[in-house]
């Protein structure tokens, strides 16, 4: 079997045998045990990706075609290139971090770690898929289970926020459903047959007249999933009420799809579209960043500080991809990265103060660093680089994307930068202020001195996405190295 299509099949197969099981402690073994062979799997991926890549130029690497449905040429199309790499490998590091996370899942363990899978199986389809329609239904797998997840694990008010991402979620797919199926049928505009291949539409010509229709609906389409503003309110519900390991998955792993599908399909399928719209969704970027910061400053519950922090730090992705070139394209994908590891670490985190606590109001909380120095060391760590510090992994990602963005000689592009820089001094504040607050000084409730220290499997899932954060911010050129290659056909195509 191809080295691709097993990202699809060894979660099938963890999910059948999930099925089998008996308890939480089998589910949770057989959980481990699967998602430890992805992450080997992913691991294995990259390099054979690098061997592979030294010998082979072609825009995708490992492509395997099978016909799928032949009258509407629809094909089991799959092939990476370095971009899908990355994001393949940082979905095989949460997933695995989030069953360490969720090993003392009682309710329902079977269910919920089969959720968990299905989930990840879509994310893995979509990120290895070359056909448009294979694309969406992989896409369609990743969204549904969030909506079990949150609805029946989750806590608060979870059935709105269920039913709100859901409702957001499955409206954006109709406007994607319609953007593809546009571009679908403007692949022949050259003559051919009409096909979903994203690389064989990319040698058409699609007319001008329907990029300018179709790439508002592609990229609102993918975007709402990755937050942009004002469509991004279904997220800090959806967070605030999920269950921790879905909280790690739907920021870590699922928000990426939409920056992703952005720029894999809207930007390079339609690129005249691109440059007619992206005045305006420039402009919805960068209002998300700033609103997104300032949100996180009024907030005092601790998952929806995350959550709004997520708003902001994605619209950099929109923001940097909406750019058009290269060292901002770069910065984009980098801060995918740096933003999933990142978001993963700080809700693996509140999971386990809130799980001690009782409570995830910061006013509440105080002197935890006394009390749990391991968690509370690892929150400051994740915080600075939410703030960008340098040699963790924002430095990197924020560096490329505003050195690409301040390229631009024109006014309107200086200026669009120079308020999205502004969010990082609004991020300072806010992380700062969470730290000062629920870390530092005299621990305000005595029952608080008793806390459990951290166990040897959140410390696994701790250091699972630790690791990266420091890992790019001290090595980056591997990983920026192989995005760059990977970003020359899309230069040529949009540019």
């Amino acid at each position: 079997m191809d080295i691709l299509s097993l990202f699809v099949v060894v979660p099938v197969i963890t999910i059948l045998i999930l099925v089998f099981t008996k308890g939480l402690k089998q589910a949770r073994h057989v959980s481990m045990v699967g998602s430890l062979v992805q992450l080997g799997m992913a691991i294995n991926l990259v390099f054979s990706y690098f061997k592979e890549r030294a010998v082979n130029d072609a825009i995708m690497v490992f492509t395997k075609d099978i016909v799928w449905f032949k009258q509407f040429n629809i094909h089991y199309n799959i092939g990476v290139d370095g971009v899908s790499v990355s994001l393949i490998l940082l979905t095989a590091i949460v997933v695995l971090a989030g069953v360490f996370i969720s090993w003392k899942m009682s309710d329902l363990p079977k269910e919920f770690f089969v959720s968990l899978i299905v989930l990840a199986t879509g994310v893995y389809g979509f990120f290895i898929s070359i056909d448009l329609f294979t694309m969406f239904v992989f896409y369609e797998i990743a969204v549904i289970p969030m909506y079990l997840l949150i609805g029946i694990w989750g806590s608060g008010p979870k059935e709105y926020s269920a039913m709100k991402l859901t409702l957001m979620l499955m409206g954006a797919s109709a406007i994607l459903l319609v953007g593809i199926l546009g571009i679908y049928f403007n692949s022949n505009a050259d003559g051919g047959a009409l096909t979903f291949n994203i690389l064989e539409i990319a040698k058409v010509n699609i007319p001008f007249e329907a990029q300018k229709l179709f790439f508002p609906l592609t990229f609102i389409g993918f975007a709402v999933i990755g937050a942009l503003f004002p469509f991004h309110t279904w997220s800090p519900d959806g967070h605030a009420s999920a269950p921790t390991a879905v909280s790690m998955l739907h920021a870590g792993v699922l928000m990426k799809l939409g920056g992703y599908g952005v720029f894999r399909v809207a930007m390079y399928l339609l690129p005249e579209g691109t440059l007619h719209w992206s005045w305006f969704f420039i402009i919805l970027s960068v209002i998300g960043v700033i609103y997104g910061a300032f949100a996180a400053v009024k907030q005092t519950d601790l998952k929806y500080i995350n959550a709004y922090s997520s708003v902001s730090h994605l619209g950099l992705v929109l923001f940097a991809l909406l750019m058009l070139n290269k060292t901002a394209w770069n910065g984009a994908i980098l801060q995918s990265l740096s933003h999933g590891f990142m978001t993963a670490l700080f809700f693996a985190l509140i999971g386990m103060i809130y799980g001690r606590t009782h409570t995830r109001d910061v006013t509440k909380l105080g002197g935890l660093l006394k009390v749990i120095p391991f968690i509370s060391v690892v929150y400051v760590i994740a915080g600075l680089a939410s703030l960008g510090l340098p040699g963790l992994s924002g430095f990197v990602a924020e560096m490329n994307i505003f050195v690409g963005a301040f390229q631009h000689d024109d006014m309107f592009y200086r200026i669009v930068t120079i308020i999205s820089v502004s969010a990082i001094v609004v991020t300072a504040v806010y992380i700062l202020r969470v730290v000062g607050i629920m870390l530092m000084g005299p621990v305000k409730n005595d029952t608080y001195l008793d806390l459990q220290k951290a166990s040897w499997y959140e410390k696994a899932g701790i250091l699972l996405l630790l690791i990266p954060i420091v890992g790019m911010g001290v090595a980056p050129l591997w990983l920026s190295d192989m995005i760059l290659a990977s970003l020359e056909p899309f230069i040529q195509r949009v540019l």
